[in-house]
């Protein structure tokens, strides 16, 4: 694997965390849902870190940020799909709130860095 800059900032190893919380939550949802909520959450989980990687390689502070904006907004689709699991109860009060609290932590530092990217 290729040595980047990227894997040196926290907000990766902490959004890489939290892929691997979401494969194993979903992990344990209807397979009914294998082609719905849970590819989908699964997606939303690896879009944050993969365009975290994705904006940290360009040469723009511009599209660093939008690239940085964009993990944002996954975080956020995330954070909604995790809402519908607990009311659809696939997942219990426990989960759900260890995955907030990591999704809160993502959340402040993918906003401190945005800002810092201009």
């Amino acid at each position: 694997m290729l040595e980047l800059n990227h894997k040196k900032l926290n907000v990766w190893k902490v959004s890489t965390e939290l892929v691997v919380n979401i494969y194993a939550i979903t992990d344990n949802y209807p397979k009914s849902e294998l082609y719905c909520l849970t590819s989908q959450m699964k997606r939303a989980a690896v879009s944050i870190s993969s365009n975290i990687s994705e904006g940290a390689a360009r040469f723009s502070k511009k599209e660093r940020k939008r690239f940085f904006e964009i993990a944002r907004s996954s975080l956020v689709e995330l954070d909604m799909q995790m809402k519908i699991s607990l009311k659809l109860k696939f997942t219990d009060d426990r989960a759900s709130k260890e995955i907030g609290r990591k999704t809160n932590v993502v959340f402040a530092m993918l906003s401190n860095l945005i800002k810092s990217t201009k």
